[in-house]
């Protein structure tokens, strides 16, 4: 396709960033030798011999160019970009000079993640009523995430007459979530029947937003402990909610529509259906940056710790979003980034966007103690911790978590195909008493209070979350 007119410069401005070609220097030496060599032999041959070349030279170079090319990257406008979805791009050089370009080289790098599976100028691509010639050079192409190759990843050919703009056409498919970027982007031209070329021009790159896509993800509505005014989740506490609590006698206040009249009559005195209020959950997702472990494949391949993490997150906030419960992120680690809980539909465009800038931070301090403070965690919500409890520090965290009277619940993210090292020696060994070192880990977890379960999708939290619900209203022995 053709891009927008692009406005030519004027004769006054200097030719800088053009340097001749050896085709130049080559018409200009030939041409010069044989002058040369005619006057001094005195032979009229060579002087007419040497006439094309010197006429064919200054007839190149009768007008030169002024300004060099224009190049930018534009993102397709396909809306929100998931895992597994479509990316168009376009690369575009513009030519603001007097000149016509006979020849422009164009290459662009492209994210391993956004790989490029159609490349080339449009069919249907006119300047001026005439269709640019668009020939991609022959070259190598680089290999990319999976041995895939990125049709991007090699010089294309075309030219660009006086104050248009021809756009080099991309489409792949997103492979892993993230910013990756589509550039940059550089062209060489050359005019003046190749006598001269511009120096590389490189544009910006333009990151391509990918979200995470949403794994199905399915919960009990059972919720330790409602806190909210309104919302989907039955609470203790008495009030205009739809769950029936038992029926007692009128008192002044209660609305006439929840008088139950076959016990009134019974009783001969007014009683009304008590109920229990809805109120909504705050749920707090705990992230721990602090290890990665596993190869990422992306989308359809293996999933590493921080895909699962950043996956399940999205499932997790999407669902409770969806009741219209509030949901806070939290990160474990140096940086411990915070998204103030909120909810609706903004909320969840929040988490995606959120979730793009999750790495990993390996760091030996301890991290930030006062992100679990009172004002960050309230002690109503249910904290969701995903972890892959590579770190002694986190299993540390949960526990501080549960002896502080927290709702925890603790979400394995390290990956189930993990594969020991093949390495001669005691390797192997080491790695089965690091297996049976987190297992136990595990389970003195379990032992404070904190259940541990692996990340399934749809249903992974439900018998969790309905034991917890259930200690949460048991009612307490001795005070504690």
């Amino acid at each position: 396709m053709t891009g927008p007119t692009v406005p030519r410069a004027t004769e006054a401005e200097p030719a800088a960033g053009w340097a001749p070609t050896p085709a130049l220097g080559r018409a200009v030496l030939l041409a010069g030798l044989l002058l040369v060599a005619g006057v001094l032999l005195g032979r009229v041959d060579l002087i007419v011999l040497a006439a094309p070349f010197a006429l064919g030279t200054a007839y190149a170079l009768r007008r030169r160019p002024t300004a060099l090319p224009q190049v930018w990257i534009s993102q397709g406008d396909g809306g929100p970009l998931v895992e597994g979805g479509d990316v168009t791009a376009a690369v575009s050089v513009g030519n603001p000079d007097t000149v016509d370009y006979d020849l422009v080289v164009m290459r662009s790098r492209v994210s391993p993640w956004l790989p490029i599976e159609r490349a080339g100028f449009a069919d249907n691509a006119t300047v001026d009523g005439e269709a640019p010639p668009a020939t991609p050079a022959t070259g190598t192409t680089a290999p990319v995430s999976g041995g895939r190759r990125s049709a991007a990843d090699r010089p294309f050919v075309t030219s660009v007459p006086i104050g248009a703009a021809v756009d080099l056409e991309l489409a792949g498919k997103a492979l892993r979530w993230g910013r990756h970027p589509i550039g940059p982007a550089g062209a060489r031209v050359a005019t003046a029947g190749g006598l001269l070329v511009s120096r590389a021009v490189i544009s910006e790159p333009v990151r391509v937003r990918v979200y995470p896509r949403t794994e199905p993800f399915e919960a009990v509505e059972a919720m330790p402990r409602a806190a909210g005014l309104v919302g989907a989740h039955h609470s203790r506490r008495p009030g205009e909610g739809g769950e029936l609590a038992g029926v007692r006698v009128f008192a002044p206040g209660d609305r006439l529509r929840r008088i139950d009249w076959r016990v009134s009559l019974r009783a001969r005195q007014l009683h009304v259906a008590a109920t229990l209020s809805d109120r909504d959950a705050e749920v707090v997702v705990l992230l721990d940056v602090l290890a990665e472990a596993g190869r990422s494949g992306g989308v359809d391949g293996a999933a590493s710790v921080l895909d699962t993490t950043v996956r399940a997150t999205a499932a997790i906030a999407e669902h409770y979003l969806h009741r219209g419960d509030r949901v806070s992120l939290l990160e474990y680690g140096p940086a411990a980034r915070r998204l103030r809980p909120a909810a609706g539909r903004r909320q969840y465009l929040t988490v995606l966007e959120w979730l793009l800038d999750v790495r990993v931070h390996a760091s030996a301090h301890e991290p930030y103690d006062q992100v679990f403070g009172p004002q960050l965690l309230s002690s109503d919500a249910l904290v969701v911790v995903l972890t892959p409890l590579l770190d002694e520090r986190s299993a540390q965290m949960l526990a501080r978590l549960a002896r502080g009277g927290r709702f925890v619940v603790a979400v394995d993210t390290l990956p189930t195909d993990l594969a020991s090292p093949k390495d001669r020696g005691w390797a192997e060994v080491a790695y089965r008493l690091w297996r049976l070192d987190r297992e136990i880990m595990i389970g003195q977890l379990r032992e404070h209070g904190v259940p541990v379960v692996r990340w399934a999708g749809a249903g992974s939290l439900d018998l969790v979350l309905r034991d917890v619900a259930r200690l949460a209203t048991a009612p307490r022995v001795g005070g504690r």
